[in-house]
């Protein structure tokens, strides 16, 4: 039996698992849980984040504009699954209270560390980079400064510190639609000066993920290491095909890959997956997980024009993670570095 170490989550978004189901996360029957133009002035709402927040759910979504420069939005639910937007867009200040709006913003993880939450996202600094802001009320949201130079995407913080330290995942890139990337671990112990970078890992030799991967929501930690959902992409003759990966990270030195799955959690199938805007895509950016029940909900960016909702539980999940691992024993010890 698997432990998640986080807090209980009562409330967490669930359905159990279908009867003709046996894949090791199972889409929402309300999928895609949020659809096309959900509020003025945004075309599609996808690859966002969500966490608890007094009692109900809060989150940053990316929205892309009918301009079609993507921002981040701030969005309001009861259950996780029904959702209502702010129609203005997040008005970031620097700490001295002036505004510090980023040209664009796109991708957001949210997390909450300690009693501060924070969002991070890629933005333009000179090329595709990092931007990070905190918050207490979801009313003011301040700059904190770029941890990283260009070129760089997909930032994900863990949700404690470890070894004192605050510990993000990024993974270096180009400017463009990036055809290569690996996964890196970064350290700091004020969030302004990072350092101590280590490889977590890269693309496998396993066909559906033999492009790039990516960090995806948030890590969760349970007792067996660090849950990781993360993407992983490969190249087709119509494209890139994005998917859902799995991996547990050592809790202490999370640089280190205990497992890895071969096989894919989740991959497009439906219609909201396989049919949008760009076609073919699963993008994890958030879960919520209660320790109470073991049971985990993902959210992720359907085909980059919705967000779609799947369950697991930390049982089933470290489970199928571990069965279908091809990390061996000596790459455990060396932290397939």
């Amino acid at each position: 039996m698997s432990k998640l170490i986080c807090p209980a989550l009562p409330n967490i978004p669930w359905q159990d698992r279908p009867q003709d189901s046996a894949a090791p996360l199972w889409r929402c029957r309300e999928n895609p849980i949020i659809g096309r133009n959900p509020l003025p002035g945004v075309a599609r709402v996808f690859n966002s984040a969500v966490v608890p927040y007094e009692g109900a759910f809060i989150g940053v979504f990316r929205g892309e504009q009918t301009n079609g420069v993507p921002y981040i939005y701030l969005g309001h639910s009861a259950d996780g699954v029904r959702w209502s937007f702010d129609t203005e867009k997040i008005p970031f200040v620097d700490k001295d209270g002036n505004p510090a709006q980023p040209v664009y913003a796109y991708d957001p993880r949210l997390v909450k560390v300690e009693d501060t939450y924070y969002a991070i996202w890629c933005q333009d600094f000179y090329g595709a980079s990092i931007g990070m802001a905190e918050t207490r009320d979801f009313k003011t949201f301040t700059r904190l400064e770029n941890p990283f130079i260009p070129f760089n995407r997909n930032a994900v913080l863990f949700p404690r510190k470890i070894g004192g330290m605050y510990v993000m995942l990024s993974r270096p890139s180009d400017s463009g639609h990036t055809p290569f990337g690996d996964i890196f671990l970064s350290q700091s112990p004020d969030l302004e000066f990072w350092g101590r970078h280590r490889h977590v890992m890269g693309h496998s030799g396993n066909w559906w993920e033999n492009l790039k991967v990516g960090g995806g929501a948030a890590p969760i930690e349970t007792d067996e290491g660090w849950l990781l959902f993360y993407h992983g992409v490969t190249g087709t003759c119509n494209g890139y095909v994005y998917s859902v990966g799995g991996a547990i990270l050592d809790r202490e030195e999370p640089s280190k890959v205990l497992y890895r799955c071969k096989t894919f959690l989740l991959t497009p199938e439906e219609w909201y997956e396989e049919r949008g805007f760009v076609p073919n895509v699963c993008f994890p950016c958030a879960a919520l997980a209660d320790s109470d029940t073991g049971r985990i909900a993902v959210y992720y960016g359907c085909a980059d024009s919705y967000v779609g909702l799947a369950f697991t539980t930390v049982d089933e999940i470290t489970a199928y993670i571990k069965d279908n691992s091809e990390t061996s024993e000596t790459d455990r010890e060396a932290g397939v570095r």
